[in-house]
Parts: structure tokens; C-alpha cells; sequence
């Protein structure tokens, strides 16, 4: 069964290495309910779940980026890759999945988890601020080259949320532009740019507009 293995949030804490000397990328399970709706436009709006900190909002947060998804199977792997435990949230991410072929969702598809349901507009992209909290050397070169970078959703219904709901696809649009598609033709392959304007509508507004301007 596809389900939230784990709903995490994370309070904003002191830190050296972003630029606003703070950071929530510390997420830690919580049981719920959590409540998780449109936080509004990026820049000004943070997380989509009640209680969950967004501090450095320039980059990170907003309608289009209100919900972080990770893949319990990916923090196995990367667990015997780097020798070490990876407990859920280590990743920043509000959800935890188990059983969803993350990186395989299509941009543009949709997921009911709970009460809510969720639209996939893009991957996230590894910054300075994961590198560091992770402590891995090399982290963002690493991170990039594995392409498995898991999902930004929108909230297209809001509603309650708890750990254990179920999460089930209810549309897939009809186009080959994955997260882990969107993924590389953003940061390693951009030959592939142009094949993601299908689903450019739909694309985390931020990226589409990086992809128009590269574009031209």
C-alpha cells in the first residue's frame, strides 16, 4: 500500500551556513493531524503545513513549492551509500512516502493523501544549506548526479493530513515530463529543455520561467 510513512515539520533554528542565519530544513515526525493549504506566493509564503517553518522564502516555499516529498526506499539507499542512519525528514522533506514512485509522478499529477490532494510542479534542487546540514562532502555534485531528487507538490484541495494516511494517484497527465525528467534537463542534461514545455502550465512558476529565459 502506497502511504505517508512519515509527516514531518521543522522549526526554525540558528544556523552559519544560510543567509539568514536560520533555517527549518530540520523536519522531525510528528503523529498529526496537520492541517495543509495554499501558503500563498513565493517570496512571501512559507510551507504548506500548519506549524512548519520556511525561513529563507526567496527560494524556498510558496503555493507552488508547499509540500516536499521523499521517498523512504531513496533514504534506504542513500543509507548503504553512505554508511550511516538517515532517520525520516533528514532530507527537509514534510513527507516521508512509502511505496510511490516519487521521481516516476509526472508533472502535473495528482495525489490524495488524506484529506488532501496534491499537484507534482517540480524536483528540488540541491542547495548549499542541504550540503551542509547533511555534512556529506561533495553532497550537491553527488545529490545532482543521482537524479532522484523527489517531488514539490501544490495543494489543489486542502484538508487534514496525518502519518499513515494513504496516498493515491488520481490523474496522470499525458506527457513523458517526470520529476526526475525535469530533474536533469534542469541541472545536467539541458538538451532535454525543450521536451519539458508540455507541461510548462504546470511547472513550479520559478522553474518555468528559468526554462523560458534559457530557451529564449
Amino acid at each position: 500500500m502506497s502511504k505517508l510513512l512519515s509527516l514531518n515539520i521543522g522549526r526554525s533554528m540558528d544556523v552559519d551556513y544560510s543567509d539568514p542565519g536560520r533555517s527549518g530544513i530540520d523536519k522531525r515526525p510528528v503523529v498529526g493531524p496537520v492541517a495543509v493549504a495554499d501558503p500563498g506566493p513565493q517570496g512571501v509564503a512559507g510551507s504548506g503545513l500548519a506549524g512548519d517553518d520556511v525561513v529563507d522564502r526567496r527560494f524556498h516555499g510558496g503555493d507552488d513549492q508547499a509540500v516536499y516529498a521523499f521517498a523512504r526506499e531513496d533514504l534506504d539507499r542513500w543509507e548503504g551509500v553512505l554508511g550511516r542512519e538517515l532517520p525520516n525528514g533528514v532530507f527537509g522533506e514534510n513527507f516521508t512516502t512509502l511505496g510511490v514512485e516519487v521521481n516516476s509522478a509526472l508533472i502535473g499529477e495528482r495525489w490524495r493523501v488524506g484529506e488532501v490532494v496534491l499537484e507534482v510542479t517540480s524536483p528540488r534542487i540541491p542547495c548549499r544549506t542541504f550540503a551542509v546540514w547533511l555534512g556529506e562532502k561533495g553532497w550537491v555534485r553527488r545529490f545532482t548526479q543521482d537524479a532522484r531528487p523527489g517531488a514539490f507538490l501544490r495543494v489543489v484541495e486542502p484538508g487534514v493530513v496525518r502519518a499513515g494516511d494513504g496516498i493515491t494517484v488520481l490523474s496522470r497527465p499525458d506527457h513523458e515530463v517526470t520529476v526526475e525528467f525535469l530533474f536533469r534537463a534542469l541541472t545536467t542534461e539541458g538538451a532535454l529543455l525543450p521536451r519539458t514545455m508540455v507541461a510548462i502550465d504546470v511547472i513550479n512558476r520559478s522553474y518555468a520561467e528559468s526554462i523560458r529565459k534559457r530557451l529564449g
